[in-house]
């Protein structure tokens, strides 16, 4: 069974919209093209399918068997190439709840098109991702439905000595699914290994992918915070593994910005060598549309290419006093950002025409009853004023911590100074002492001018309340970084 390497993403990141979309934002019909150009051009080995957040289209399969024919007749789906169908989760939900029971009806009927256009029964589409994942029972109830209830009900006859569901309109399959559990906050995140292993339990399967979060622990606790809950759990999913005899294949959710994860085609090497385990990796939006199509090529090849190995080992404990520490002084800091943060996040444009899946900013539940943007937007506000997100937070740390940091996460210098080239020393609402922290972990440092220029036009656009030029200026900075947010 081939296990997909690279997920390309719907996630709204990138700066430059692609060639075959009308609009700077992607329709719903611009998003089957684009599983086709990950597919076909890039490389990709699996989309995710986002099913949160907008009318479902539950019929991509049948489009992309139709409109590209070819391609799809020497590229198998669900054999050399993945849909993966990201579901609502009910339990947070609510609003969107019965989204998921229409998007678990549609895979029988995916598989009966894919039968018709490959003359046997592989399954296009066998794996949803559950977001938010907070419980094993969670998972299993998405499995069990899928189950008992799509497939289950074929075996029912109208009344007694009536035909079957089945005799009626044919037979339901896959007979079951995969689920991948998403893990995004701190708790559940260190929970992922006994979450995973309880809903395994009298499960037989040939393997289990878990997916780990990466923009939103960031946004939540801060950048080191989110790199070492994902080394934490890594970890732990091994030790997991090894216990039960199941094979678990991590997928790490990773963005281009150094704040959500620094996958860029010119990083691959990098980010491959800080989860050495992580067996899957996010392609999102600004990865595939604001760099050369060559250069994407080339990284996407590499990610195919390479071998996984064992996660890196760390100090738990360690970790985590440093991570609560850090982590306290980042959440002030962004508690007395946020009305900055959420004035700015107003002018961002926009690169999908239908809201993604929620948020799970924890402040709102811990302090004050604070909301912020989804962590796109969030990432945007703050490089749109010379503030990378990276450098929040450092200034609680002491030489000690930073040279534990440094032996821990690897890249940690490396990401520090590929967010610092955009930094604007100018900016009045610097939190205090974290410049001079900055400067004593990396020596002194040159801001970028022209990056410089840009957020002092936007700040003073901001005082005057100038929407037209800060979404231009805001358009500009997102393109000399490659990335919007």
């Amino acid at each position: 069974m081939k296990i997909p390497k690279c997920m390309s993403t719907q996630h709204p990141d990138n700066v430059c919209p692609p060639f075959f979309a009308a609009h700077t934002e992607l329709g719903g019909e611009d998003e089957v093209q684009e599983a086709y150009y990950a597919f076909s051009h890039l490389g990709c080995d699996e989309q995710m399918w986002d099913c949160e957040g907008k009318e479902v289209d539950s019929f991509v399969v049948k489009k992309l068997l139709t409109k590209y024919e070819s391609f799809f007749r020497e590229n198998r789906l669900g054999k050399d190439l993945f849909i993966t169908l990201r579901v609502p989760n009910p339990t947070v939900e609510k609003g969107e709840a019965k989204i998921l029971l229409e998007t678990l009806d549609s895979i029988p009927r995916s598989f009966d098109a894919a039968k018709l256009f490959y003359q046997d029964d592989t399954s296009p589409i066998f794996e949803v991702i559950l977001p938010m994942t907070a419980s094993s029972e969670c998972i299993d109830r998405i499995y069990r439905y899928y189950c008992d209830f799509v497939v289950g009900k074929q075996h029912k006859s109208f009344r007694e000595k009536d035909i079957t569901i089945a005799e009626w309109i044919g037979e339901f399959k896959p007979e079951k699914i995969n689920v991948i559990p998403l893990f995004e906050d701190w708790e559940h995140m260190l929970d992922a290994h006994n979450i995973t292993g309880a809903y395994l339990q009298n499960k037989k399967v040939e393997y289990q992918r878990v997916f780990l979060a990466r923009s939103d622990p960031a946004m939540n606790y801060g950048l080191v915070s989110a790199v070492l809950l994902n080394k934490i759990a890594l970890q732990k999913l091994q030790k997991l593994s090894e216990e039960i005899d199941v094979k678990i294949y991590p997928i790490v959710g990773v963005g281009s910005a150094p704040f959500r994860g620094n996958l860029k085609p010119q990083t691959v090497e990098r980010v491959t060598k800080e989860y050495p385990s992580a067996h899957t990796f996010t392609i999102q939006s600004a990865f595939k549309y604001d760099n050369p199509p060559a250069e994407v090529r080339e990284a996407i090849r590499k990610l195919q290419e390479r071998k996984t190995s064992l996660p890196q080992e760390i100090d738990e404990e360690k970790c985590l006093r440093v991570m609560r520490k850090y982590s306290d002084e980042y959440v002030s800091q962004i508690v007395k950002l946020a009305p900055m943060i959420n004035k700015v996040a107003k002018y961002i444009p926009g690169r999908r025409k239908r809201k993604l899946h929620i948020g799970l900013f924890g402040y709102s539940r811990s302090i004050g009853g604070i909301t912020l943007p989804r962590a796109i937007a969030f990432t945007a506000a703050l490089y749109s004023i010379g503030l990378p997100p990276e450098i929040l937070g450092l200034n609680a740390l002491d030489d000690n911590d930073f040279q534990f940091i440094k032996e821990v996460y690897v890249n940690f210098e490396n990401d520090l100074r590929d967010a610092i080239g955009y930094f604007n020393p100018d900016i009045a609402f610097l939190p205090q002492n974290l410049k001079a922290r900055v400067v004593d972990f990396l020596g002194d440092f040159q801001p970028d001018e022209e990056y410089r220029e840009v957020t002092n036009y936007i700040a003073t656009s901001l005082k005057e309340d100038k929407a037209k030029e800060l979404e231009e200026h805001i358009l500009r900075a997102a393109s000399l970084r490659k990335f919007l947010g």
